[in-house]
């Protein structure tokens, strides 16, 4: 079940509101958001959410361990990682291994026909993150496994996240209230994620899509690049759209979230961007990988190489395909080079944003590919193919519908850091109760309009994918 469709827009997410808002008692509620959660899952893994069951069940009970034993904590924690890194190598990399090994070794190894769970790697992550922080003593066990469970399995970030640590909402799982006013915040948020999503990141999407399995002949530098900024609004409106459905639902039921995004495309290096996107998977590997690793204490060289390290592995998390590791390597590059060349850091504004744009473009345009080939191809085009090609100026053309235009430069715009200006604009309108009631009505109605405007898209649409649940 996906947040954009009619099931949970229509059924779901009503029934479990009414049922929430009229339980009596925390126990009650958070029982219902258990029941809610894997029925949520189950309606698109019915056998897997018993393997989400199981693995909550393993790390609580070594989580527990850890809490009793000194002796046995760190066998207990490297068991916890060994069997999670496993079964997510298991169901993600096996076919990645064998096909890698067929290539190499000019074998014919069958590659076995496993299903990934969908947000295997998201709910992975999170668990070890609270077992991980247990055995640092940064939280206190939880001894109730039903909450372990509420805290691994609840919908809003199951599957695609954000990775929300347990030292972050561990106090609202016992105690939390909702007023009026939170639940309204909540929907509203949801609403502009959802807004991101079916009205933005769907229209540029189908016309990355388009271009990007078109054949190589008919595309030139003009087409590739139109693909390319295609899909790097594709990718940060379906996500960044996801994250603030995940933030506005968690808040319609009590809970807090930590934001994902902070306008990363305003970034002026690759060190900001990745202050700015998916926050809580940067944060996930500076707490449990980098750190561990030494950070930033044993010098440039020893940074650098840590940085490689993680951006290998944050690479690999997001697929089982080399695309996306070379990706992940093509980032720590940069990395290591703003680290040897302090003066990346250092550029006019508008020269580092132009540099920073660039090089995450290129970037997306490997992690997008479906092969190393392809990728390369269209960065091959996009910097040396000026030709204006019948072929590739029709492909491009043909792209360019008004509807296309006007969602294109709307995703421009909104992805500029406006909040400011929005603030601004919003405490002049709010000076006094009369102006704060019609900044009030007049969001609820923009919100209201939006969610009837995603409806009719959706019910016209068949195009309606979320790029992180495959993650």
């Amino acid at each position: 079940m996906v947040f954009s469709s009619f099931e949970f827009l229509c059924i779901f997410l009503p029934v479990l509101c009414i049922v929430y808002a009229i339980l009596p008692s925390i126990r009650w509620k958070n029982g219902l958001l258990i029941i809610g959660s894997l029925l949520f899952y189950a309606y698109g893994e019915p056998v897997y959410v018993l393997l989400m069951i199981g693995s909550s069940l393993v790390h609580y009970l070594l989580a527990m361990g850890i809490s009793k034993s000194a002796s046995a904590k760190k066998p207990l924690l490297a068991l916890d990682v060994i069997l999670s890194l496993v079964v997510l190598g298991l169901f993600k990399y096996t076919g990645m291994i064998v096909t890698t090994i067929n290539q190499i070794a000019h074998s014919n190894i069958p590659v076995p026909a496993i299903v990934m769970p969908i947000g295997i790697s998201f709910f992975t992550f999170q668990s070890m993150s609270y077992v991980i922080d247990v055995y640092r003593e940064r939280v206190e066990v939880q001894t109730n496994f039903f909450k372990v469970l509420l805290y691994i399995s609840f919908f809003p970030q199951l599957i695609a996240g954000p990775i929300v640590k347990y030292r972050d909402i561990s106090k609202e799982i016992d105690e939390r209230h909702t007023d009026a006013q939170q639940v309204m915040q909540g929907l509203q948020r949801f609403i502009i994620g959802l807004s991101k999503k079916v009205l933005i990141s769907n229209t540029v999407g189908q016309v990355a899509d388009h271009i990007f399995a078109a054949q190589a002949s008919s595309i030139n530098g003009v087409t590739a690049w139109l693909a390319a900024i295609s899909y790097l609004l594709q990718i940060y409106y379906d996500f960044s759209g996801y994250s603030d459905m995940a933030i506005g639902l968690g808040q319609v039921f009590g809970f807090h979230f930590r934001e994902n995004f902070d306008h990363p495309y305003d970034a002026t290096c690759i060190r900001d961007f990745w202050r700015k996107w998916h926050i809580s998977l940067s944060s996930w590997f500076k707490d449990y990988v980098y750190i561990p690793l030494g950070g930033n204490r044993k010098g440039k060289v020893r940074t650098a190489i840590n940085k490689l390290i993680v951006f290998f592995l944050t690479g690999l998390w997001h697929g089982a395909n080399w695309t996306f590791v070379v990706w992940g390597l093509f980032h720590g590059c940069f990395l290591m080079l703003e680290e040897f060349v302090p003066k990346l850091q250092k550029l006019p504004r508008v020269v580092a944003h132009i540099y920073s744009l660039v090089v995450v473009t290129v970037g997306f345009v490997i992690f997008r590919a479906d092969t190393l080939s392809q990728g390369w191809m269209f960065i091959r085009k996009m910097f040396s193919d000026f030709s204006m090609s019948a072929a590739g100026n029709s492909l491009a053309m043909q792209q360019m519908t008004p509807w296309f235009i006007f969602i294109l430069v709307i995703a421009v715009l909104c992805a500029a850091p406006v909040n400011s200006l929005a603030k601004g604009i919003r405490s002049k309108m709010t000076e006094g109760s009369k102006g704060l009631a019609v900044c009030g009505t007049i969001k609820s109605v923009f919100t209201l309009v939006l969610l009837l405007w995603c409806m009719i898209r959706l019910s016209g649409n068949a195009y309606n994918p979320f790029i992180y649940f495959r993650f």
